[in-house]
């Protein structure tokens, strides 16, 4: 069995943490692969035995049963550039701070090990959001778990956002900015923006605008089979465009378009792990603080 372990990289406090995890994994029949940025940082992982190194997509095993990010959950969307279509689920072991996507703490290393060589773990296939431009942007990797942003540059006014919906105007914003979360972005910087928060198997995604000048305007939910395009007209010749951790600028000509990708990825929950329990331990409800 192959497990790959994948992190931006892990600081000297936070060592122990991985020599548990391949410890965990070592008293299992099982190959571990390790991102290349783990043995650069630390050589002596490469005279672990049965370990391959891995740089990328492109040389992951396809027949990796998981792939373990080691970190929080910026580090799970960067996993989710590197499996893409392989159908390799995600476990994240959290590193970080909140941590909303990972499935365990570093204290539950251990446990976390053994529920994959016992299968006593849930898959859960959260929806991606893939973008599509008058010019390619984000290269080969257009999709996204979290959310896209259309944004203003620093130096320019709010900007005018015309939103379609399946080709009808939904609504032009004038604001800072729009973003189009999924349910598993509702979380993220949609939460921020006093976007609603939706369950992860809702087949919708959210609409939310960013410091709007119309009072009048909210948040919307919408049905996932929808493409939502974009024209933006702004006093600057360029403006931002996000997708969860990647950036780039785009010149205002440029029409884009968002719909849901065409395939899925696997996030691992242990089994007494719900959205429920996610909620309440990441955003105490239900905790009474006066006392």
């Amino acid at each position: 069995m192959i497990i790959a372990i994948y992190s931006r990289g892990v600081t000297r406090e936070q060592k122990p943490a991985l020599d548990q995890l391949i410890g965990c994994l070592q008293k299992y029949p099982s190959k571990i692969w390790l991102f290349n940025a783990l043995t650069e940082q630390y050589p002596s992982l490469k005279s672990i035995e049965n370990v391959g190194v891995f740089g990328g997509y492109k040389d992951l095993p396809n027949d990796t049963k998981v792939l373990i990010s080691l970190g929080g959950d910026g580090t799970i969307l960067d996993a989710v550039t590197i499996v893409r279509n392989k159908n390799i689920p995600i476990l994240g072991i959290n590193l970080g701070r909140l941590g909303f996507l990972t499935g365990a703490n570093s204290n539950e290393i251990e446990k976390a090990v053994n529920a994959l060589f016992h299968d006593t773990y849930i898959v859960d296939n959260r929806s991606l959001l893939h973008i599509e431009g008058s010019r390619e942007i984000f290269g080969d990797i257009p999709f996204g778990l979290n959310d896209f942003a259309i944004l203003k540059q620093d130096i320019a006014p709010m900007i005018n956002i015309h939103t379609y919906l399946n080709g009808e105007l939904l609504n032009t914003y004038w604001s800072d900015g729009l973003i189009v979360a999924t349910p598993t972005g509702s979380t993220a910087y949609n939460l921020s923006c006093y976007g609603p928060l939706v369950f992860p198997h809702t087949s919708s995604f959210v609409i939310t605008p960013i410091a709007p000048h119309q009072l009048n305007v909210r948040p919307i939910v919408i049905p996932d089979d929808s493409v939502i395009s974009f024209e933006v007209e702004s006093r600057s010749n360029t403006f931002i465009c996000s997708l969860d951790a990647r950036r780039e600028i785009v010149r205002k000509e440029v029409q884009i378009a968002v719909r849901k990708e065409n395939f899925k990825v696997g996030i691992i929950r242990l089994e007494d792990a719900s959205f429920l329990t996610t909620l309440r331990s990441k955003l105490d409800w239900g905790v009474d603080k006066r006392n």
